[in-house]
């Protein structure tokens, strides 16, 4: 890898000292748009689906993009116009999808607490599948159906209790998350779904977490949920597809998750193996296709000396990239310019007004008041879990396509966040 290349960023790297997206300079964007910034790479985008494509090359399989990830509209366009569907967990991003230019029949719906509105709102849409996480869900959903007058097309959901090895929040296979029905009461469930006016069972479903980084926990799964396939299909209820769901990781510090073509291969070949290759397939990657592929721009306010810790205190915080504050989690930090001036160990932290508001502790940065620092891996959950603790607007976001940028998000304002606000009482007299 030459040194002007970023692990794990193929589309970001340095030109001389200066650090590019694409063909644009990352500090000319962020002297045109203001920070804190997202940037985003549609070639990066593009360069990680095409290993899922190839993966699934001769083989009959829907992508379905994990819109929690990142669910900027033009975000949410890229992957429409390249084909894919969406996975969806809320009411409002079903309407995003559509929005975007997302067609209805290639959305499925997951979450483990979908509201009869919502789901008057899918079926009215016509989505392709509900991915149901509870024998009561199903019992709530076939009622609505009948109500409208309209079948629910559905999967479940199956817990395969398969240990994805990371973070425990973001763990969700296990027999003590919250997701999905228990492998051994999944035979039920589905026995139950067939026998409801509302429902016709179309597939099965599974996610073991997310933020993988090893191959092992994805063909453990398959294993389980291939058992249950045989099980389900002996009982005489025929499932029309496989959802393998998402969660491959990417490489924030230096992991090393596999590519996602030649896990596809090994998955494929143990499907084939099993004697269920020509089944319809369908997967929901999220982070894999965008995290990577996005930057936050942020600019140094101030150099705090301490006795204990030097801070570099930065315009970007803990609204803007939860997951430090959220899951300890690590993001690489780099200067926008690199400069011959010596480096020392800061934490990196926002203006928030909480001591968890850091974005990076203990790193090496050559960088003083107005450098630009960009915080790297910020596709994924971070513009899509941002807020406005402190009454702080949330950032403009950027989508780079070669040599050209488009603004995508503008920047929040107070007035923004204040419009549906409404004072209780009249001017004190």
């Amino acid at each position: 890898m030459s040194p002007n290349q970023l692990p794990g960023h193929p589309h970001i790297a340095f030109l001389g000292d200066e650090l590019f997206i694409e063909g644009l300079r990352l500090s000319d964007l962020a002297h045109q748009y203001g920070t804190p910034l997202f940037v985003y790479s549609k070639a990066a985008m593009l360069s990680a689906l095409a290993a899922y494509q190839r993966g699934f090359a001769g083989r009959k399989a829907r992508i379905c993009y994990a819109m929690k990830a990142n669910s900027t509209l033009g975000v949410l366009q890229v992957f429409a116009q390249a084909g894919c569907g969406f996975d969806i967990v809320s009411g409002g991003e079903l309407e995003r999808v559509l929005a975007a230019g997302g067609q209805a029949e290639d959305i499925i719906f997951s979450g483990a607490g979908k509201t009869r509105a919502e789901m008057r709102q899918a079926l009215q849409a016509g989505i392709g599948c509900f991915n149901v996480e509870s024998e009561a869900e199903l019992e709530v959903l076939s009622q609505v159906a009948s109500e409208m007058g309209k079948v629910a097309p559905v999967s479940i959901r199956v817990n395969p209790d398969v240990d994805p090895k990371t973070h425990p929040y973001i763990s969700t296979g296990l027999k003590g998350n919250k997701f999905g029905v228990p492998h051994e009461s999944s035979l039920r469930a589905y026995q139950r779904a067939a026998s409801l006016p509302g429902l016709k069972v179309k597939g099965i479903d599974c996610h073991i977490g997310s933020q993988i980084t090893e191959e092992a926990p994805y063909l453990d799964a398959m294993d389980r949920v291939l058992d249950m396939v045989e099980a389900v299909e002996a009982a005489g209820i025929m499932l029309e597809h496989i959802d393998f769901g998402g969660g491959l990781g990417i490489d924030y510090q230096g992991d090393q998750p596999p590519a996602a073509d030649a896990l596809w291969a090994k998955l494929l070949a143990k499907l084939d193996a099993r004697g269920f290759g020509q089944r319809m397939l369908m997967i929901e990657p999220g982070r894999s296709l965008v995290g990577n592929a996005g930057v936050c721009v942020t600019e140094v306010l101030y150099i705090k000396p301490g006795e204990q810790k030097n801070f570099c205190i930065v315009d970007a915080a803990m609204n803007d990239l939860p997951r430090p504050a959220m899951y300890q989690a690590y993001h690489a930090i780099t200067a926008v310019r690199r400069t011959q001036q010596a480096a020392q160990t800061y934490d990196v932290v926002g203006p928030v007004c909480e001591s968890g508001d850091w974005l990076g502790r203990d790193r090496e940065l050559a960088v003083g008041p107005g450098d630009l620092l960009a915080v790297l891996s910020a596709g994924a959950y971070c513009m899509s879990m941002a807020s406005n603790y402190n009454t702080r607007g949330r950032a403009a976001e950027v989508l780079v396509d070669a040599d050209r940028a488009v603004l995508i998000r503008e920047r929040e304002t107070a007035a923004d966040q204040m419009r549906g606000e409404r004072l209780a009482f009249g001017p004190r007299t």
